[in-house]
């Protein structure tokens, strides 16, 4: 199966929209797709780096499910280094993205964290944000241990 075909089956629908992939797992499968800004249909889609990888996904959902996006919008109001990285983070989507003028998952308001996924995908993306290392630190071990990907082919 292409990675198209993969994509779709980890995310369970069509991969709309979809570019190419941004970084692939220890296994070779997609784990982090870069999209464009706007669906086939035209309709905006802020997020530029979209976690794909099941394993991922389901580790951040429970980060999340913990409460994880007060949190780590409390750490970077706190912490000075995250809230920098966060900025920055931010900016460099904006630079990417200058069609929509928003932050990491469409993020409008400077210092927001509203969806630990899209940091994550970020970071692994992007390497050097380091908010976003952390929510995947967190997370726990990266990649799954039996290629549960191979499913798709």
């Amino acid at each position: 199966m292409d990675d198209l075909g993969i994509v779709s089956w980890q995310l369970g629908r069509p991969a709309d929209p979809f570019r190419r992939i941004a970084r692939r797992c220890a296994y070779g499968y997609p784990a982090v797709t870069e999209q464009p800004p706007f669906t086939a249909a035209g309709r905006p889609f802020p997020t530029t780096y979209y976690l794909t990888c099941p394993w991922l996904v389901a580790s951040v959902s429970r980060l999340e499910a913990d409460g994880g996006v007060a949190r780590y919008r409390r750490a970077a109001e706190e912490d000075p280094a995250l809230g920098e990285s966060l900025a920055a983070a931010d900016a460099e989507q904006r630079r990417l993205r200058p069609e929509l003028d928003v932050g990491i998952a469409g993020t409008r308001e400077p210092g927001s964290v509203k969806c630990l996924h899209a940091h994550a995908a970020f970071a692994l993306a992007r390497p050097g944000y380091t908010l976003g290392e952390q929510i995947l630190e967190e997370a726990g071990e990266t990649w799954c241990p039996d290629r549960r990907c191979a499913a798709a082919e």
